[in-house]
């Protein structure tokens, strides 16, 4: 077992409702959620639930020292982890129910891409509601929102509850291909144009 595996396992024993899940995700599951963090110029990338920093490190790797990366962690354990491995990385404790705030007092005005790992099908829906409001208030035209969610749980109540509110939200919402090199086998959603 992985140092971060450890670590991840056991805030996930003390708090599984935040954390979500028991072993961090797989790079090829970061390579797919970071696909929409622009290229060129100086973006702001929003990632939201990091925790041991598997999309992180993949996001960092693309922006190559450009743009503004906001972490935004509930877990001061794994925040704390983060921030001493991607000093890069603007890491903050914080709800990302508060992203409006979390941004405005950063002089930032919406993310050009939001990230997340945050467990989805593990909230209420009043949780996903407030959430997904967050995210909608702090995108552009042109922003980008991913985040995943586990292949077995697809039928389950709260993941049918969530795709339903993602549609709510969004005028686009894109299903990828599974990834099977996640344990467990994983897919991930693209949205883009938050509906008025």
């Amino acid at each position: 077992m992985t140092n971060d595996t450890a670590l991840f396992l056991g805030q996930w024993i003390r708090s599984p409702g935040t954390t979500g899940a028991v072993a961090p995700s797989s790079r090829r599951l970061a390579e797919t959620v970071a696909t929409p963090v622009p290229q060129r110029g100086e973006p702001v990338v929003v990632e939201l639930g990091p925790g041991t920093g598997a999309f992180t490190a993949e996001i960092q790797r693309r922006l190559g020292g450009r743009g503004h990366h906001l972490a935004v962690e509930i877990n001061p354990k794994l925040a704390e982890h983060l921030a001493a491995r991607h000093p890069a990385v603007d890491v903050l404790v914080a709800d990302a129910a508060k992203l409006p705030q979390l941004l405005a007092e950063r002089g930032l005005t919406h993310a050009d891409a939001v990230v997340s790992g945050l467990p989805w099908a593990a909230f209420s829906a009043e949780t996903q509601t407030s959430l997904l409001e967050a995210v909608a208030a702090i995108m552009g035209p042109n922003t980008a929102f991913t985040t995943f969610a586990y292949s077995f749980a697809k039928p389950l109540p709260p993941a049918r509850r969530f795709r339903r509110r993602l549609h709510d939200t969004f005028e686009e919402v894109v299903t990828g291909r599974t990834v099977w090199g996640n344990l467990p086998p994983a897919f991930v959603y693209h949205a883009r144009r938050p509906r008025p």
